[in-house]
């Protein structure tokens, strides 16, 4: 038929008249709704097969990067001694036979002092809502306090099964240990609890072991050869990030922010550039050093890791600008993709 001609009437009255499911039986129609009926997932899954979410939550610095990445095998979340590193909910699968985890990073539930904080906080805490374990992170080097009980106040309503994960065991002694265990039993009920060091290795497999205890019956929500499902730009951004707060440690580390601004693929190369952001003109003369010396480091540093996640060589380009104020602005903490709806 030419784009020029209409179907006439006859055709038409076909056309309704036809019944896809026509001269079938009932309990064909009956295994159809049943199929569409199922949940999405990935392949063909026998039967048993478990899956679900688990969400790393605590206070900033409490080692949920870290333990993530022990979790999945290799480094994907960036980590530094910095309070809220973590900006971005991010999530590594890890597939072991009969299951599929899901982990979720979030940021560290902190008292916000800025619009960026309160976002941050806002991101973590929504996570509570929608997976199926919670594992509550304690360092067990630091004295439990009024922070640590405000997000088991949080952790305690919701509806999922609750872990304790007593972390940075190599850090502390065995008293400490237990002294830290009794300190956090006071704080809410736990339907499991484990004692891990993610630098270590320690207890790294139990603790999958256990949250995967958790899991309901369910399909593989993610294909078997996706890590994670953070994008190549925010990978980049996060990256570099890591590398300026590495560098330059408490002098600018929460004003700054990173955007990629473009990455292309040519035969040999992948071409990246991105754009460091801070709040002042002295904070950008830090990050650029004397004679671009720290700039040039830094960019060194993440075209390392870089190298390693993209399994190519990378050529880097860093720009560094002035945002006053960017931290208040909800504009521009969506922007750089720390929104909790993002």
């Amino acid at each position: 038929m030419s784009d020029n001609m209409q179907p006439t009437d006859e055709v038409l009255d076909e056309v309704e008249e036809f019944d896809p499911f026509e001269g079938m039986s009932d309990e064909e129609l009956d295994a159809l709704c049943d199929e569409d009926d199922g949940p999405m997932g990935f392949g063909d899954v026998e039967p048993g097969f478990r899956s679900g979410f688990v969400a790393l939550v605590g206070r900033p610095n409490a080692g949920k990067s870290t333990l993530l990445n022990a979790c999945y095998g290799k480094k994907v979340a960036i980590t530094s001694p910095v309070a809220q590193t973590t900006r971005r909910r991010m999530r590594a699968v890890v597939n072991r036979p009969g299951y599929q985890l899901v982990f979720v990073d979030t940021p560290g539930i902190h008292k916000p002092k800025d619009g960026l904080g309160s976002e941050l906080n806002k991101s973590a805490l929504f996570e509570l809502n929608d997976v199926d374990v919670v594992a509550f992170l304690i360092d067990a080097t630091k004295p439990i306090g009024r922070g640590d009980a405000w997000v088991a106040e949080r952790v305690k309503s919701a509806r999922c099964k609750k872990v304790l994960v007593l972390t940075k065991a190599d850090e502390a002694d065995p008293a400490q240990v237990m002294e830290q265990l009794k300190a956090a039993h006071e704080l809410m009920d736990y339907d499991d609890e484990i004692v891990t060091s993610s630098v270590k290795n320690f207890n790294v497999d139990a603790f999958i072991e256990t949250v995967a205890h958790f899991l309901p019956e369910g399909p593989r929500w993610f294909p078997e050869d996706m890590g994670t499902d953070a994008s190549d730009e925010t990978l980049v951004a996060e990256f570099v990030r890591e590398k300026v707060l590495r560098r330059t440690r408490d002098e600018i580390p929460h004003s700054v922010g990173v955007i990629c601004d473009a990455l292309e693929q040519t035969k040999k190369v992948l071409r990246v550039h991105a754009t460091i952001y801070v709040e002042r003109e002295g904070q950008k003369g830090i990050i650029i050093g004397k004679g671009g010396e720290m700039i040039k480091h830094i960019g060194i540093d993440a075209r390392r890791d870089l190298e390693r996640i993209f399994g190519t060589q990378v050529f880097l380009e860093l720009d560094v600008k002035v945002k006053a104020g960017w931290r208040d602005d909800e504009a521009q903490i969506r922007r750089f993709g720390y929104s909790a709806e993002d």
